[in-house]
């Protein structure tokens, strides 16, 4: 199938509709026109002969005498006009006949007008038609006039000419309407068409992998800035999608190498006789295998829990009684690190799942009691709204920069950029914790500031 280009295709729909409007609209005219104009013919024929029956009749003396000059000028003139007059008195003598005054004119007038109807209408079916009219004076009947002319209408050279003008103002007005067309659809086709071709180009691009590439052409059409902006935001968000991809790569081969180094070492040092395989140190290559088994486990339940088809188990229950659980668990290590706890809240019933909302109020707490130092506070609030729970771990402790909070919730992302397993595990936690409560159709927020604290606000729907 032949494909054109929209350029292409809007420039001809602009032409085929002009040149169909301006068909039609010819059409229309000349169907009207020659309506009308056949009414106005007849409706002339007849007035133009009642006038000269009217002139001829103010040329009758008594005495049964006739003024023949005036009648000869006025039936010449008629003849003029496409009409053959004969004049005929009481007694059927003829006072005045066109075609014995001048019979070739009269035949040649005859054979002009057919023409120019014939000219007109091919199919024309006219002929030479006679109408009688009765001449009066004073009540009494003195004669007859026989007005001919070829009927049932005809149209003169003035008429021809004046329908003819109509058709070539038509062709102009089509001709001027066409380039004006022309030049509009091209205009207009280069505005539509030039930013989806290149909507096109960057699409193309982002095919390949080229990910940077923007469009930064405007365009005032609803659809066309709507495509320009999705694009865009595609092309945003598969670069974004490519750094986090490599980023993760890069995390996970940092995350597994200390293990798997240490392991290594461990192991050549102990097969080279080096290092006795005791108990210590298989115990340590047991724990570092532990770590990457771990590590690994993260990254499984990651990807269970942002996937689509991650199934919640949903019951009703008391989130403020399941928090206060959670927050006596942690008690010794408040204790051992000298943080002051407080818990505001009341009970709040929610439908969710509870073992997985235990898991992220379990990891928002263990993060603040990993960043508060000694002698701190950690503030636990829930709170019911109007259409949604709210439920927030807020601590006093190191707090965020700004330049890492939108990434926080990244994979195996760290405010701390030396991976110190002191101040943190893989990065994962909040990563999982997002994606239960978004499973929940829930969002999940964070609020920080350096040295005075962070905190982190969940909103659950209700349901």
């Amino acid at each position: 199938m032949r494909k054109y280009s929209l350029r292409t295709k809007l420039s001809l729909s602009y032409v085929s509709v002009v040149l169909i409007s301006v068909f039609l609209i010819s059409i229309m005219t000349n169907l009207l026109l020659d309506k009308h104009f056949k009414e106005y013919v007849i409706q002339n024929q007849k007035r133009k002969s009642e006038e000269i029956v009217s002139l001829v009749s103010q040329q009758f003396k008594e005495g049964n005498e006739w003024n023949i000059e005036a009648i000869e000028d006025i039936c010449v003139n008629a003849l003029g006009q496409g009409m053959i007059i004969r004049l005929v008195d009481s007694s059927g003598r003829v006072i005045w006949d066109a075609r014995l005054h001048n019979n070739s004119l009269c035949e040649q007038m005859l054979s002009h007008i057919e023409r120019n109807m014939s000219s007109r209408y091919p199919n024309w079916d006219g002929s030479y038609v006679e109408d009688e009219y009765p001449i009066t004076h004073k009540l009494s009947k003195v004669g007859k006039i026989i007005i001919g002319y070829y009927g049932p209408y005809y149209f003169n050279d003035s008429d021809l000419a004046f329908i003819n003008k109509i058709n070539r103002l038509l062709v102009v007005v089509g001709l001027f309407s066409l380039l004006l067309s022309l030049l509009i659809s091209s205009i207009m086709s280069k505005r539509l068409s030039d930013p989806i071709s290149r909507v096109i180009s960057t699409a193309q691009m982002i095919s390949k992998g080229y990910f940077d590439d923007r469009i930064t052409e405007q365009s005032s059409t609803k659809e066309t800035a709507q495509l320009i902006e999705t694009v865009n935001n595609l092309a945003e968000t598969l670069e974004n999608q490519e750094a986090l991809r490599k980023r993760l790569t890069a995390d996970v081969a940092h995350e597994l190498r200390t293990p798997l180094a240490t392991l290594q070492g461990n192991m050549e040092a102990m097969i080279d006789g080096i290092w006795k395989p005791d108990t210590e140190r298989l115990k340590s290559c047991y724990e570092e295998i532990m770590r990457i088994n771990r590590l690994v486990g993260d990254l499984e339940k990651l990807a269970r829990y942002e996937s689509e088809n991650l199934v919640l188990n949903k019951t009703s229950f008391d989130i403020s009684e399941l928090v206060r659980h959670i927050i006596q668990n942690f008690e010794n290590d408040f204790l051992n690190k000298g943080i002051n706890v407080e818990f505001f809240g009341e009970k709040q019933t929610v439908k969710a799942d509870k073992d997985k909302m235990s898991q992220v109020v379990i990891n928002l707490i263990s993060n603040a009691i990993k960043y508060t130092p000694h002698g701190g506070t950690v503030e636990i609030r829930v709170k019911g709204l109007h259409d949604a729970t709210e439920i927030s771990v807020k601590d006093t402790g190191t707090g965020i920069p700004p330049e890492d909070l939108p990434h926080i919730f990244e994979r195996f992302y760290r405010a701390d950029k030396s991976r110190n397993r002191m101040t943190g595990g893989a990065g994962i936690g909040l990563t999982i914790a997002k994606a239960i409560v978004e499973a929940h159709k829930g969002k999940i927020q964070v609020q920080s500031k350096i040295n005075e604290g962070t905190e982190f606000i969940i909103s659950l729907p209700n349901q």
